[in-house]
């Protein structure tokens, strides 16, 4: 497993019954988890969730689709967390959606550092310019990452405006707002293709898609059907002398192996390296054990 271990702001303490339990900050809430199908225990005994101390907030689904949060607690509309990526400083601002999501996807953070590193080695050995591409690239937490352990450029792309303003003021919060940090609203293939037709090169890249979608002229992304390919295109836009090139996803009909594999299939034969492939997990404090969090393919030079 690729796992979260070094958080010190974010926390799951409990995870169990369908539900996850979970300190972001100093605000505690409580939201589904479809991974958890084990009952939530305390000291080697089942328990209620009633029987822990109440959360500042509750995500309750409807019925009729989506959700809402019980508030329990007074507590902040929005507040920020911090996180430590190999000595580098990320503050990412935290605001419970209607969607259950809070604006960050914390067993990411394994990913950063894994991107961070290579950065840094980069740098140490000499590499003045280092370009990453970020592809639905949600709040930017890689964004933020990449920026804050010195990459020359980052092209953060998402096609949700708001999610682009999100990232911008994370890049902010982090104290980056100096740093070469591009920001585009658009669909991603349609990006990539244009990026294809001007000749530009990236040295690593990390992408998140999401399972199902639709492009502006309402063409069908499926990520089953669409990754190989999709992969592929972009793996032109490579350098000559790549650092890693990171898929995520949280659609459960994908396996790590098979994501790994389209990595494999397309770049070992270009540029040798090796790949890796997991799930990505966040241990659960209170219980003992690691709550799966969708899965990761890394492909790296070195």
């Amino acid at each position: 497993m690729f796992t979260a271990l070094n958080w010190k702001d974010f926390e799951v303490l409990y995870a169990g019954g369908g539900q996850k339990y979970e300190r972001w900050g100093d605000v505690y809430l409580q939201r589904p988890d479809p991974q958890a199908i084990w009952p939530v225990m305390k000291d080697g005994q089942e328990i209620l969730w009633e029987d822990l101390d109440k959360p500042h907030a509750v995500y309750n689904r409807s019925s009729t689709g989506g959700g809402s949060w019980a508030k329990m607690k007074p507590m902040p509309g929005k507040w920020e967390i911090g996180y430590d990526s190999l000595g580098k400083t990320l503050r990412f601002i935290i605001e419970p959606t209607s969607f259950k999501h809070t604006g960050l996807f914390p067993e990411q953070a394994a990913n950063w550092d894994f991107c961070g590193e290579l950065i840094d080695r980069a740098k140490k050995e000499g590499r003045e310019e280092i370009r990453i591409l970020n592809l639905f690239a949600y709040t930017g937490g890689a964004t933020v990452a990449s920026a804050a352990h010195g990459a020359t450029e980052v092209v953060h792309v998402d096609a949700s405006k708001g999610m682009i303003s999100r990232a911008k003021e994370n890049i902010q919060k982090s104290g980056l707002s100096e740093s070469y940090v591009r920001f585009i609203a658009e669909d991603c293939r349609r990006f990539v293709e244009r990026e294809i037709r001007r000749g530009r090169k990236y040295d690593g890249i990390i992408m998140d898609p999401p399972k199902y979608g639709r492009g502006p002229t309402g063409e069908l992304w499926e990520i089953e059907k669409s990754l190989y390919e999709f992969v592929s295109r972009c793996s032109l836009l490579l350098s000559d002398d790549p650092l890693f090139f990171l898929i995520s996803s949280y659609a459960t009909e994908l396996g790590a192996g098979a994501t790994g594999n389209v990595l494999d299939l397309i770049l070992s034969p270009r540029f040798g390296g090796k790949v890796e492939s997991e799930e990505l997990a966040l241990p659960v404090s209170k219980m003992g054990i690691m709550l799966p969090c969708g899965q990761s393919a890394r492909w790296s030079k070195g």
